[in-house]
């Protein structure tokens, strides 16, 4: 049986020193000049952007090789602190080697020739497990790949590793005891290079980090250089989330933009994946590759958008995009707090920190040549009507959201979730390691003292309620009402009645509300904020915050610009103090 590492300081020591001892594939060197230059530095993937590893790789600075294996060093330093990933490639530097020739012989697969990614570990691949997270699923290799892993492969890319998540992308335990973000029954909890404790505090000592690292998906790796990017997948916020929280650029493109053929779901309402990296550049090349040069028979919604020419998303990169560029301020419940319709209480809004970041982003656009329109509140979140405000309307998940329990909050997550999930599972064959949800759950119940469900499986068993033929009316009723609140009266409105080009949410913030109707949101580095959730008698260390830009179906190319305009304009991104 092929053997798969799961990531630990000797695995990765191993592989570092094979990669250092083995011999380097020959590659024909070129003519010496008559004056020899100056000898350039040593190449580092520290901080190195995939634009800069291009360089290098053409320049003859450094090999794919040798890409893999700084990685490796990095991985062999610093993933017992961080946890990371669940798997890494075992033939990572046989790929490698492989890609050195091709270049050799002057024949590049496309942007991402030799470059070390890593993708989310619900993302099927052939060459390694895909778990999910999930110990039924551990060890387990699907019978075939995600498209979006084939548009790698076929870009050029080497998939160093799998990623840790928050299990079955934190579809599995709601109320009354959450998981917490990105930890998993098979490699435990995954820790912010921006502050790699574990919480302190009494009510959460279970190992848990001091600072979130973000949605269901990982950007632990990209921050700490352990790969150039990687891929989330997010439903509701697990790209932008972990983005966020490890200063990172991310992209949560349009629901079709990239198939989700071979991917794990929650429900194809709101799936997509999406990649992360250190640059609004490397994110840019990262999405093109991961659409792909035709829509997925697969995947029907791939056929949504049209692609940009030879699938090249840099070409919209243009540092003078913000001028003339009219962004819209949600200022009500993103910014400052609200009353909630048919409640007392007030709901958002951001705090002292928080708000100056967002208002130093302000400053930041209005000197690019930004038109603010501020504020440009969205209808469905300031209405009076209890019945149509977006806030009042919750996703229903958790036991307190049960069948007979559940009236006042959309079905369309746990309704999904048993169709899709099911779905899934019999295109796996014979080789699905359950037949079904409920054999899912059965399965962990039997195997709750290794762990399977440390924080109860509350998600999973509401999802196994729904009928799939019986419940499909409310399901339909509640999908209408979702995009009725985010789209048409939401988002669709104030962009239309404004003539807005984006609006601007902080950090995270705008993700649900753009989730339902599938719309895409890129987000930026930006600033530090303090750990608010920490007493200060813990010495908590800053978070990283960023800025999101968010339009309607297929806006990709002009979110870029203006992302990557903010980006080149500010440049705040800084790296994780690791020690």
């Amino acid at each position: 049986m092929q053997q798969f590492v799961r990531i630990s300081v000797l695995g990765a020591a191993i592989f570092a020193a094979l990669a250092f001892g083995a011999h380097k594939p020959k590659v024909t060197a070129p003519a010496k000049p008559v004056e020899a230059p100056a000898p350039l530095p040593p190449f580092t993937v520290i901080e190195a952007t995939i634009p800069q590893m291009r360089t290098a790789l053409e320049q003859g600075r450094i090999t794919s090789r040798e890409l893999v294996t700084q990685y490796l060093v990095r991985l062999a330093l610093y993933e017992d602190k961080l946890h990371a990933a669940i798997t890494v490639n075992p033939k990572a530097l046989e790929e490698a080697d492989i890609l050195d020739r091709e270049r050799a012989q002057h024949h590049l697969r496309g942007p991402l020739h030799g470059i070390p990614v890593a993708v989310k570990d619900n993302i099927q691949t052939t060459n390694m497990p895909t778990t999910g997270g999930a110990l039924a699923f551990d060890g387990f290799v699907p019978p075939y790949e995600a498209t979006l892993v084939k548009n790698l492969r076929d870009s050029g890319a080497i998939i160093i590793a799998k990623t840790g998540m928050t299990e079955l992308a934190n579809w599995v335990a709601g109320a009354p005891s959450p998981m917490p973000a990105n930890y998993n029954a098979i490699a435990g909890y995954g820790f912010n290079p921006y502050d790699p404790r574990r919480d302190p505090r009494d009510a959460t000592f279970d190992g848990r980090p001091v600072l979130q690292t973000g949605g269901s998906s990982s950007g632990i790796g990209t921050a700490a250089s352990f790969w150039a990017a990687n891929v989330g997948t997010e439903t509701s916020g697990s790209v932008l989330s972990p983005s966020n929280q490890n200063m990172l650029a991310g992209i949560k493109p349009t629901v079709g933009r990239i198939s989700r053929y071979g991917i794990i779901p929650i429900t194809a309402d709101q799936d997509t994946a999406g990649p992360m990296a250190k640059s609004v550049t490397d994110a840019a090349i990262m999405l093109g590759a991961l659409e792909g040069a035709a829509p997925d028979p697969n995947d029907p919604a791939t056929a949504l958008c049209t692609r940009p020419p030879a699938q090249d998303y840099t070409r919209y990169l243009d540092a003078g995009s913000l001028k003339g560029a009219r962004i819209g301020i949600p200022r009500a419940f993103f910014y400052d707090k609200i009353a909630v319709p048919g409640s007392k209480d007030t709901r958002g809004g951001l705090n002292p920190e928080q708000a100056k970041v967002m208002a130093d982003a302000i400053d930041a656009l209005k000197q690019q040549g930004a038109v603010i329109v501020d504020p440009a509140d969205i209808p469905s979140i300031v209405t009076t009507d209890t019945d149509h405000n977006f806030l009042t309307w919750n996703t229903c998940s958790g036991v307190t959201d049960s069948k007979g329990q559940d009236a006042g909050c959309s079905v369309v997550l746990k309704y999904g979730m048993k169709r899709d999930f099911n779905k899934w599972l019999d295109s796996l064959g014979p080789s699905a390691p359950v037949p079904t949800l409920t054999a899912l759950r059965e399965w962990n119940i039997t195997h709750t003292k290794a762990g399977s469900i440390k924080y109860g499986q509350s998600n999973l068993d509401v999802s196994d309620e729904m009928d799939v033929v019986a419940d499909k009316a409310r399901y339909e009723a509640d999908r209408a009402k979702d995009l009725a609140l985010s789209a048409t009266h939401g988002i669709d409105d104030v962009m239309k009645e404004n003539q807005l080009d984006a609006l601007l949410f902080p950090g995270a913030s705008g993700a649900a509300i753009a989730a339902k109707p599938g719309y895409p949101t890129v987000i930026v580095p930006f600033g530090m904020v303090p750990n608010a959730n920490i007493p200060e008698k813990f010495a908590p260390k800053p978070a990283p915050y960023g800025v999101s830009f968010t339009a309607m179906a297929c806006a990709e190319p002009k979110l870029l610009g203006l992302a990557y305009a903010f980006e080149q304009a500010t440049k705040r991104r800084v790296p994780p103090p690791l020690n």
